[in-house]
């Protein structure tokens, strides 16, 4: 960072600055903020001298409060921020850290609960899936063992049922027409 006679300029502008929108009776001007001890590393102090006296200097505690009131304004002109623009004895005016509408414990537990609902869920489907392929193999397996009983042949390319002849086979339609006409 190069600091040179123009950024000393700025400076004192901007502390001139700060000091007349702190206290509005002053008129303080540039030629009464005076940099004292500026070394290479950018380290100086500064006094605030009074614009009626110019000998006077105004208090300590006039000064703080006024870089307190406008060291954001201080910061965007140097393009700096609390972290890079030090003043001593002067506390940074860091924003407080942002914190979450919903706080942390909150959110671990919302998804810890949509895991165990979900898995839940998955043995469930997972069970209801295995007993209808279960029993759908059973009934597979029935209806196998019951064409083995029967054989089914094709007459005509139509599947028909062998007669099992030792128990007999009666058709009941006719079954009441021959009992009226013939009899056996």
């Amino acid at each position: 960072y190069a600091w040179d006679a123009n950024e000393e300029y700025l400076f004192k502008a901007m502390v001139a600055f700060a000091m007349r929108r702190y206290s509005s009776k002053r008129t303080t001007q540039i030629s009464n903020v005076l940099l004292c001890n500026v070394t290479d590393r950018v380290s100086f102090w500064f006094v605030v001298t009074d614009s009626s006296k110019n000998v006077t200097t105004v208090p300590g505690s006039e000064v703080e409060a006024a870089i307190r009131m406008n060291r954001n304004r201080i910061n965007s002109a140097f393009l700096l921020s609390d972290k890079t623009l030090q003043f001593l004895k002067i506390t940074s005016t860091l924003s407080p850290p942002v914190e979450p509408s919903t706080p942390v414990w909150l959110i671990v537990f919302g998804v810890v609960l949509c895991l165990i609902v979900a898995g839940i869920v998955f043995l469930v489907v997972g069970g209801i899936r295995q007993h209808k392929k279960k029993s759908k193999e059973s009934t597979e397996r029935e209806s196998l063992e019951e064409k083995d009983e029967v054989t089914v042949t094709a007459e005509n390319g139509i599947p028909c049922e062998v007669l099992d002849l030792k128990a007999g086979h009666v058709n009941g339609v006719f079954a009441a027409d021959d009992e009226r006409f013939t009899s056996l």
